[in-house]
């Protein structure tokens, strides 16, 4: 499949693989990284990459992913924490959507700001939500949070922990004094501990979690290339808490922990997230991104409460995004999906519930 537009001064047409490194530079977000290109085909999907060009120079690029519809021949697109797209980006997307048999494409875009309560409507969403409802977008269901907590590293370690809330600052002292160790360790033994966490914490918590030999894919893709990175904090040996880091074009991101439910009064999650901030400083990035919250008014009785609490500990900025839009190429079929998603995803809290 090729393809080829003109828009004003600017060509948009597929990305070649000599083109990684540029297309790298100007994506927004490791979703959107070519390396996790690579690791979404490994594990089945197809991938496009579409760029916008200047003459010869790439400015921006766009990764979609293809998820084929369980027993039918229709197929989802899914473009997550991408550039707002333009006009000739959409007409792009819904030539991509036809081709590949699409009921919509799903958009995420990476435009956020910091959460101000004082401004309820910012135009820069009204005006890009009205351009996307203009192009047959609709709203979407989300599956990334509308809110994330970022941490500025631009300020001194110093100016970083006496930042933090008091309670958080006494947790990560308590579990320094109780002689918790924080390292990095991106071995496959390493790895293989944090995977059983996953498991054990995801049963714990009653959250879904994707399969084993997802996050191998993952692993073995995103490590060598440094940009996956893997902490522990350990107590006499035992790994009590595994987090997977990323870093991409700067920015540290934290999207996998894993704890272990012995000895959770060492604090070691409070330890493990002060030395991923300290990390962060020492691979020269300027933002740690914390993978999500509640939001600004969160609700106690839900169930991430406490997990957004503990990032709310270390003092971070409330981001809000524009949110999840649907991009709807056939129209009859959309209709039906929804319905069968609704009942799908009633029937995954009904999973995640059971004890067994």
């Amino acid at each position: 499949m090729h393809f080829l537009f003109y828009y004003k001064l600017m060509i948009i047409r597929q990305i070649r693989p000599e083109e990684k490194k540029d297309f790298d530079k100007v994506v927004t977000h490791p979703l959107q990284s070519w390396e996790w290109g690579v690791f979404r085909q490994k594990t089945g999907l197809k991938v496009v990459r579409i760029g916008i060009f200047e003459g010869q120079r790439l400015v921006s690029g766009f990764q979609i992913t293809f998820h084929k519809i369980p027993k039918t021949s229709y197929y989802i697109g899914y473009a997550p924490k991408c550039h707002a797209p333009n006009e000739a980006v959409i007409n792009a997307f819904k030539k991509v959507g036809v081709e590949n048999n699409c009921i919509f494409i799903k958009l995420e875009p990476n435009v956020g700001f910091s959460y101000d309560p004082n401004i309820p409507e910012r135009p820069e969403f009204n005006q890009l939500k009205n351009f996307l409802f203009s192009q047959g977008c609709v709203y979407g269901r989300p599956l990334f949070t509308k809110y994330t907590f970022q941490i500025d590293l631009n300020k001194s370690e110093e100016d970083l922990f006496n930042n933090l809330k008091s309670k958080t600052r006494y947790n990560v002292r308590l579990a320094l004094k109780n002689k918790v160790e924080v390292a990095e360790d991106n071995s496959q033994e390493a790895f293989e501990k944090h995977l059983e966490l996953t498991f054990e914490t995801a049963g714990r918590q009653k959250f879904y979690a994707h399969n084993k030999d997802y996050h191998r894919k993952m692993w073995l893709t995103l490590q060598p290339t440094r940009m996956a990175r893997l902490m522990k904090a350990t107590y006499q040996g035992e790994t009590l808490v595994s987090w997977i880091l990323f870093k991409f074009n700067n920015v540290l991101y934290y999207p996998y922990g894993a704890s272990s439910s012995m000895h959770r009064e060492l604090m070691a999650s409070n330890l493990i997230m002060w030395e991923a901030i300290r990390l962060g400083k020492r691979l020269g990035c300027s933002l740690f991104d914390l993978w999500g919250s509640l939001g600004p008014k969160p609700n106690p009785k839900d169930p991430w409460f406490g997990f957004h609490r503990f990032k709310a500990g270390y003092n971070p900025q409330l981001i809000e995004f524009i949110g999840s839009f649907d991009l709807i190429i056939k129209p009859s079929a959309y209709k039906l999906f929804n319905i069968a998603d609704s009942l799908r995803w009633k029937m995954l809290k009904i999973k995640a519930a059971l004890p067994f």
